[in-house]
């Protein structure tokens, strides 16, 4: 029973489970609007291989229609529900590129089967879709037509993407049993705003949640451009104070700190 996870960078993750892949917001730019990747190469175009990709909100550091349009036809994109409908570039990548595009209310299931082109594997992982406490709207405009979503991956380990997400109190309970978490310890800014896990309150997540691994991810990317002297710690340090944090608060979850473009292997024990 074995997981590997590889960190592309911010929220972008790919989890390789039962012969599937499965791509989480995937955000290949080196520049959005005001925001600048600082850290970390732009990720290969293999990292756009995938079975299917989960995309948590409809915030543009999340769902970047010109990153979509990297994958290859055919690829299941998995949205929260109503996202067709409010974002153009979405139905218009997925047009041009022959995405299937499954919309998901919270506690609502998709199976995703191994099917890239060119690949072998042959498994299946089931993605279910649970809360998240967080403002999922496409900004700056539009109404709330959409949630926010975590997504549950299980095949043969369970592994939890929570997207962008503040603590909630029935996180553990919709969760349920996983063994990885992968759990967003800052942002992009100097300041965190409502609806999100800073380090503390990530490693606050992970004692609730008790994985028998977490990584921590959204975090040390992308800077707002001019802003590198305003609160620099908030770029750096979130990775190593969660790795603290938990080490306080959840001190038996192993906590795998990842460097861009690094891969992991992980077992579950459940």
């Amino acid at each position: 029973m074995a997981v590997e996870v590889t960190w592309w960078g911010h929220a972008t993750v790919t989890v390789a489970d039962s012969g599937v892949r499965v791509l989480t917001d995937p955000l290949f730019t080196r520049r959005l609007a005001h925001l600048r990747r600082r850290r970390g190469a732009l990720p290969p175009p293999a990292a756009a291989r995938a079975d299917a990709v989960l995309v948590s909100h409809l915030h543009a550091d999340h769902l970047h229609p010109a990153s979509l349009a990297r994958l290859a036809p055919g690829t299941r994109v998995v949205v929260p529900h109503g996202a067709l409908a409010a974002v153009p570039g979405l139905r218009r990548v997925a047009a041009a590129r022959g995405l299937p595009v499954t919309e998901l209310r919270p506690g609502e299931s998709v199976t995703v089967r191994a099917a890239y082109p060119g690949g072998h594997g042959t498994g299946e992982v089931t993605v279910r879709a649970v809360h998240a406490a967080h403002d999922g709207r496409r900004l700056p405009y539009g109404p709330h037509r959409a949630p926010a979503l975590g997504y549950v991956v299980r095949g043969a380990a369970t592994t939890y993407f929570a997207g962008d997400t503040g603590l909630f109190d029935t996180m553990a309970e919709e969760v349920g049993a996983c063994d990885v978490a992968l759990l967003p310890v800052g942002g992009w800014g100097p300041f965190l705003g409502h609806g999100h896990l800073d380090a503390r309150r990530a490693a606050q997540a992970a004692a609730r949640l008790a994985p028998v691994s977490a990584v921590p991810v959204h975090y040390g990317t992308y800077w707002p451009i001019g802003l590198d002297a305003v609160r620099p710690h908030e770029f750096h340090s979130p990775g190593d104070e969660f790795a603290r944090q938990a080490g306080l608060l959840a001190p038996g979850v192993a906590v795998h700190r990842l460097a861009h473009g690094e891969s992991v292997r992980l077992a579950g024990a459940r």
